[in-house]
């Protein structure tokens, strides 16, 4: 007897849900934080289908702006002017809001782009273990932080450096092995329990 396996379909949010995200939000922006593997783009551009919000990769934003890649933007001017362009982007997208923003591993860790996400915006970090994020990392070769012999020790280094400070978001959405629309619909049961923004 032949089995089909059918995936169990995730009950999205209902209409009243994704209208208090909206009314919460007010003229502001969610912003996903996260290392680079949490799903910030993927399950984003589901976030923002679902809320029916414009998504806005900031990575993407950069690379416009400076006509070339992250990896060449790097290669060429180095980390330190990477991330004076990309808390520039940041600031011109956030004023740009309401909508979903997906932002660099990096971002969140500058105090003066924290300071604008949490002024213009609400943080949502994309919490993910070491397995996961490695499994999601190793499909693509375009991370600049993982170009060295031990990107698993590199990207434990980044864990440990850098989850004290997404911890400071508003909220925190665990990324794992599970349909993106189930994650998207506990952000959004999140979303729904935080006080109004200042419009």
């Amino acid at each position: 007897m032949i089995r089909f396996g059918f995936s169990r379909r995730v009950k999205g949010p209902s209409r009243d849900e994704v209208a208090g995200v909206l009314e919460m939000l007010g003229n502001n922006s969610i912003v996903l934080v996260g290392l680079m593997g949490c799903g910030k783009s993927a399950i984003g551009r589901r976030l923002a289908a679902c809320l029916k919000l414009p998504f806005v990769d900031a990575d993407d934003e950069i690379e416009k702006a400076a006509g070339k890649s992250i990896s060449e933007i790097f290669e060429d001017h180095g980390e330190a002017e990477f991330r004076d362009g990309e808390r520039k982007v940041i600031a011109r997208l956030l004023s740009g809001g309401p909508q979903v923003l997906a932002t660099g591993g990096g971002a969140f860790m500058d105090a003066t782009t924290r300071a604008r996400v949490a002024e213009h915006g609400v943080s949502v970090w994309l919490r993910a273990e070491l397995p996961v994020l490695m499994r999601r990392v190793s499909r693509r070769d375009n991370r600049p932080l993982l170009k060295t012999g031990k990107p698993a020790a590199v990207m434990a280094k980044l864990m440990e450096e850098r989850y004290p400070t997404y911890a400071k978001a508003d909220i925190v959405a665990e990324s794992r092995d599970v349909p993106h629309e189930q994650i998207v619909s506990e952000i959004v049961a999140k979303l729904n329990n935080l006080p109004p923004r200042n419009v």
